[in-house]
């Protein structure tokens, strides 16, 4: 693979990752005066209101039959099942505790990949990946106490869903623009999405907030939209499996908005867990 392609495809894998890594707190946020469901709902119909417009403004012709089905698992992984059980989970524990969500989906969207794909990597390359992905998850449930709730049987379902959505519309994003992608999903899950957005608002209380327009804004115009143009973007050009496993960075990004903006806590062993990630990270980005 071309090292210009590789580092152009990881540079738009990470602002994917940046962008992703604000989602927690901003679902908190967004919480503070909004019903989980009606969170999702709205992140997802704004969403797919400003695709949309892109898609409309740019004469973006139809998806054609044969991507319908990678679409669907798109809209149903990363724009309802991640957004609606990480909202969910986060009822009940802490931006740091979901992070373990992230800490597995690189190697649960890699392996996802492989198996639907058939391609092989080497030895190398999936002991980077386990490592990394090992390292995360034992620094969050150290950080946690080990202890596993409801909110993290919500969190199980998230990562399933996402890790699906990744790999499909990462497959997909190799023969179409990412933008487009993310935008033909949001766009199908309209017609669930805004009749759903209706009832929340009609059952759940709502206590609009500047602190919960503003996480619903971030969830919406980034983590659902902006941050997948990268994330997309990214995958079409270096694949699905390499770019995941940019995605190791996140949960420690997570936890540094968490520390700076939330009030929670930092262990003393994150930064070595840091330097452990990172080196992972460069390992997957480097071997054929």
């Amino acid at each position: 693979m071309d090292r210009v392609a590789v580092r152009g495809g990881s540079l738009w894998a990470a602002l994917g990752v940046l962008a992703f890594s604000f989602t927690f707190p901003a679902t908190l946020w967004s919480l503070d005066g909004f019903g989980p469901w009606t969170s999702t709902a709205l992140r997802c119909s704004l969403a797919g209101l400003v695709a949309a417009g892109c898609l409309r403004a740019a004469r973006v012709p139809r998806p054609v039959p044969g991507q319908i089905p990678a679409l669907l698992v798109v809209a149903s992984g990363c724009v309802i099942a991640f957004p609606l059980f990480t909202a969910l989970a986060l009822r009940t524990t802490s931006a740091g505790n979901a992070a373990v969500v992230v800490g597995a989906l690189p190697l649960a969207t890699a392996a996802y990949s492989s198996v639907r794909t058939g391609t092989r990597h080497s030895p190398l390359f999936w002991a980077a990946a386990v490592t990394g992905a090992v390292a995360v998850v034992a620094f969050t449930l150290v950080r946690t106490g080990g202890a596993l709730g409801v909110g993290d049987l919500y969190l199980f379902a998230a990562l399933a869903g996402a890790a699906a959505g990744y790999a499909e519309g990462g497959r997909l994003a190799g023969r179409v623009p990412g933008w487009q992608v993310i935008s033909w999903a949001l766009v199908l899950s309209l017609p669930l999405t805004v009749p759903l957005s209706a009832a929340a608002l009609a059952l759940e209380p709502a206590h609009v907030t500047p602190t919960a327009l503003t996480g619903l804004a971030y969830l919406a115009l980034v983590s659902q939209f902006g941050g997948f143009v990268a994330w997309y973007r990214g995958m079409g050009l270096i694949g699905v499996v390499r770019a995941s496993q940019v995605q190791l960075a996140q949960p420690l990004l997570t936890l540094v908005w968490a520390v700076l903006l939330l009030g929670e806590h930092l262990s003393a062993t994150a930064p070595l867990t840091a330097a452990v990630v990172l080196a992972c990270v460069v390992v997957t980005q480097r071997v054929r």
